[in-house]
C-alpha cells in the first residue's frame, strides 16, 4: 500500500502476513530432519564389526590392526568385557592364537566388565564348560600338601560368586609345572560324557617343549608302555605287558647347540607321557630334575599346553583354542638370550 507523506510525496510502506503451510508439508520436513538425523547416528554408532582373518595372528595385535579409528585402551575393554567373538565363542585372551579362516566379531555395546579370578586366565566360558590358561606353578587339584591354591579352588570360588550353588568338575590335568590351556566342566553331565569319550571327543592335544640338545631327527614318535611304580614315578618299558600303552609324536621347531624347541602330539594321555618319552630318547624337558634333566634355565619346567581340540558335547560344534609359546622358550634361541 502507498500512502502520501508529510511533504506531499508517497511513501511505501510494507505489510506482511504471518506464512502457513499445510500439515503435509510440515510432515514432510520433518520426516527430512528425522531421516538425516538417523542416518547420522547410524554412521556415527556403529554397533559391531566383523572380519575373516587372512594371516595367523594373535588376537589383541589382529584387532589394533583391523581398527585403527579406535583406541587401544577400547580395543582392550570390550576384549576383556567378552564382547569379542571368535567363531561364535567370546574370547578373553588378549594372545589367542588366530588362523586364516577364522570369523571375529566385535560388539561395541557398552557391558558391565565380567570380574576374572586371581591367580589365572580364563580362555573360554560357556554354561557348560570353561577353559583356562593355567600358569606354571600352578597345582590343578589340591594335594596332601597344599590343598587352597588351585586351579581347581580358583575356579570354585569364581562360579560362586555367580551363584552360590555353582560347582566344578576336573575333567582332566596339568602337572603343576607345566602351563597351558585346562578344562574344566561346570556340571557333572559333561564332565561325564567328555571322560567317557576323551579319544573321540577330544581331537587334537599339542604341547610345545624345550628340551636339552639336539635331536637326530626333525621329527619322530615314540611308542612305549607306562607304569607308575608306588613312589609315583612312571616307566617306560617296550614290553606290551607292563603297562599301558603311550604315543607320543614329535616335530622339532627349532635348535641350537644346548636346546631344542619341538611341537609335541598325544595321540594317548598317559600321566606324565611326554616327560617320561623324552627321558627315553635321551632329551629329557628342561627343569625336569625328576625325568633326567640337569639343566634350569628358565626356572620352571619347559612344557606348555599351547593347542586344545574338541568337539562341545552340547552342540556338537568343533572348538579349538591355542596360546602362543611362551616367551621365556623363545629367548634360549635368541642371539642374546635375553
Amino acid at each position: 500500500m502507498v500512502s502520501p507523506s508529510a511533504t506531499g510525496s508517497p511513501k511505501l510502506r510494507l505489510t506482511t502476513k504471518p506464512v502457513s503451510y499445510s500439515i503435509p508439508i510440515v510432515f514432510s520436513i520433518y520426516q527430512f530432519h528425522m531421516k538425516k538425523l538417523r542416518h547420522h547416528d547410524k554412521k556415527k554408532k556403529q554397533t559391531s564389526h566383523s572380519f575373516t582373518v587372512a594371516e595367523k595372528d594373535t588376537l589383541l595385535h589382529y584387532l589394533f590392526a583391523q581398527l585403527p579409528q579406535k583406541s587401544k585402551k577400547t580395543v582392550k575393554a570390550v576384549l576383556r568385557d567378552k564382547q569379542v567373538f571368535v567363531d561364535e565363542n567370546a574370547i578373553t585372551q588378549f594372545d589367542h592364537v588366530i588362523n586364516p579362516g577364522q570369523h571375529i566379531e566385535v560388539h561395541w555395546e557398552k557391558r558391565t566388565p565380567a570380574q576374572q579370578p586371581h591367580g589365572l586366565s580364563i580362555v573360554y566360558e560357556d554354561e557348560d564348560l570353561i577353559i583356562i590358561d593355567k600358569p606354571s606353578g600352578l597345582l590343578t587339584v589340591a594335594t596332601d600338601k597344599e590343598k587352597r591354591k588351585t586351579a581347581y579352588s580358583i575356579l570354585s570360588n569364581y562360579v560362586k560368586t555367580q551363584h552360590v550353588d555353582n560347582k566344578i568338575f576336573i575333567i582332566h590335568r596339568l602337572d603343576r609345572e607345566t602351563s597351558g590351556l585346562l578344562m574344566f566342566g561346570k556340571n557333572g553331565s559333561v564332565k561325564h560324557e567328555i571322560q567317557k569319550t576323551w579319544n573321540t571327543t577330544v581331537s587334537k592335544r599339542t604341547y610345545v617343549g624345550v628340551v636339552e640338545g639336539q635331536l637326530k631327527k626333525a621329527t619322530g614318535t615314540i611308542t612305549s608302555w607306562l607304569q607308575e611304580s608306588k613312589a609315583f614315578i612312571v616307566y617306560s618299558s617296550q614290553n606290551p605287558k607292563h603297562g599301558h600303552k603311550a604315543i607320543t609324536s614329535y616335530k622339532v621347531l627349532k635348535d641350537n647347540s644346548t636346546f631344542s624347541l619341538l611341537h609335541l602330539n598325544l595321540q594317548t594321555g598317559r600321566k606324565h607321557q611326554i616327560r617320561v618319552h623324552m627321558q627315553e630318547i635321551s632329551h629329557p624337558i628342561i627343569g625336569d630334575k625328576k625325568y633326567g634333566s640337569t639343566l634350569n634355565p628358565i626356572r620352571r619346567m619347559g612344557l606348555h599346553a599351547q593347542v586344545l581340540e574338541f568337539t562341545h558335547p552340547r552342540t556338537g560344534k568343533s572348538c579349538r583354542f591355542e596360546t602362543v609359546i611362551p616367551a621365556a622358550f623363545h629367548k634360549l634361541f635368541s642371539a642374546t638370550g635375553k
